[in-house]
C-alpha cells in the first residue's frame, strides 16, 4: 500500500463511537456475505463515480463498510484512504485488500461523526449509504466539507428514510432497535438532505436517482467546496 501515514488518522484523536461500532462489529461478518439488492443500481453509480475520478486524485470514502466499493474505485485515483466506524469491517476490508492487492488503497478504522481525516487534504469524499446512519448529519457533513481542498467533490448516495412508508421508521425500525437488529438511523428526506448539504457550504452539482428497482430513495448526489 503506497499511502503514506500522514494520511491516516490518530488512533486516540479519532477514537469511534463505541456503540456504534459494537452494532457493526457483531454483523460485519454477515453483512459482508449479503448480497446488493439492486446491482445495476449499483454498477451505474460506480461508473458514475469513475467518470468523476482521476489518477491526480486523493480521496476518501467515509462509512466504506467491508471495502467492496473502495476496491473497485481505488484504482482510478492516486489514493484512496477508506475509514469505517467498525474494526470488525475494517478487518474484513483488510483481507479483501490482501486477497486483491490495489496500490492506491489502504484502510482505517474512523469515525464518520468525528473530526475529519487532515483539513482540506482531499479531492474527492465518498459517502455511501452512510449519512443517514451518523449522529449528527449537519456535525458529519461539515466534517466532510473540511477534508476536502477548495474545489473539491462530495460525492453521496444516501437512503433517506423520510421517504419510507412512515410505518418504517417511526415504528419497525425503533422496534427493531430496541431488539438489537437495527442501527441508529436519521429519518430525513432528499429536500432536508440537499438542504444540509447547502448549510454546510458546498454547492449542489447534481442530483441523480440511480435505482431500477421499485421506488428509489438513495439520491445520489454530488456538490462542491466553493474555491
Amino acid at each position: 500500500m503506497t499511502t503514506t501515514d500522514t494520511t491516516a488518522p490518530d488512533s486516540q484523536a479519532y477514537a469511534p463511537s463505541a456503540h456504534k461500532a459494537r452494532f457493526w462489529d457483531r454483523i460485519a461478518r454477515k453483512y459482508a456475505t449479503d448480497p446488493i439488492a439492486d446491482l445495476a443500481g449499483y454498477e451505474t453509480t460506480l461508473q458514475r463515480v469513475q467518470a468523476l475520478l482521476s489518477g491526480e486524485q486523493q480521496v476518501l470514502e467515509i462509512g466504506c463498510g467491508t471495502g467492496s466499493t473502495a476496491l473497485r474505485l481505488a484504482p482510478f485515483t492516486r489514493s484512496l484512504l477508506a475509514t469505517d466506524v467498525s474494526a470488525g469491517m475494517i478487518a474484513i476490508a483488510r483481507e479483501k485488500l490482501a486477497a486483491q492487492p490495489v496500490p492506491q488503497l489502504s484502510f482505517a478504522v474512523a469515525d464518520a461523526d468525528a473530526p475529519a481525516v487532515g483539513h482540506d487534504t482531499y479531492d474527492v469524499v465518498l459517502a455511501f449509504n452512510l449519512l443517514h446512519l451518523v449522529d449528527d448529519l449537519d456535525l458529519a457533513l461539515q466534517q466532510a466539507r473540511q477534508a476536502l481542498r477548495p474545489g473539491g467533490l462530495l460525492v453521496s448516495k444516501t437512503p433517506c428514510i423520510g421517504l419510507m412508508n412512515p410505518l418504517i421508521p417511526y415504528l419497525a425500525l425503533p422496534l427493531m432497535r430496541m431488539i438489537g437488529k437495527a442501527p441508529h438511523v436519521l429519518c430525513f428526506d432528499a429536500t432536508q438532505l440537499q438542504s444540509a448539504i447547502t448549510r454546510q457550504g458546498l454547492e449542489i452539482v447534481c442530483v441523480e436517482q440511480h435505482g431500477t428497482r421499485g421506488k428509489d430513495i438513495r439520491p445520489f448526489i454530488v456538490a462542491r467546496k466553493a474555491g
